[in-house]
């Protein structure tokens, strides 16, 4: 019996995937695959759900999506909050720790003409 949670092989991860190829990787539907892109969730590229693609990490954040609805039971507009917040905490701690690294912040002061 297979796991949604199975590692997938090296092989198979790529730059881009399709709709199909998402919603095989990920053991989800097309439809709520869908459901994702209409929330923001997921962003792919091209105007057209045929000729949609999809970036690889895609698989991950949908992994997250599982968790989430699974565990708190949040909708998939709450969902789309706590990532993009998610996402925001994670740039402003990397922030941070390149600010607490260089104790003395270079400030550009302009000289005299």
């Amino acid at each position: 019996m297979a796991s949604n949670k199975a590692l997938i092989p090296m092989a198979e991860l790529v730059a881009s995937l399709s709709l199909t190829d998402l919603s095989r990787m990920s053991g989800s539907s097309a439809d709520w695959i869908i459901d994702l892109v209409e929330e923001g969730i997921l962003e792919p590229v091209g105007s057209d759900r045929r000729a949609w693609r999809f970036e690889s990490s895609s698989v991950t954040v949908i992994r997250r999506v599982q968790r989430l609805q699974g565990d708190l039971r949040i909708n998939l507009a709450g969902i789309a909050v706590v990532l993009t917040l998610s996402d925001e905490n994670a740039q402003l701690k990397k922030r941070l720790r390149q600010l607490e690294g260089d104790p003395a912040p270079s400030v550009w002061m302009p000289g005299p003409e």
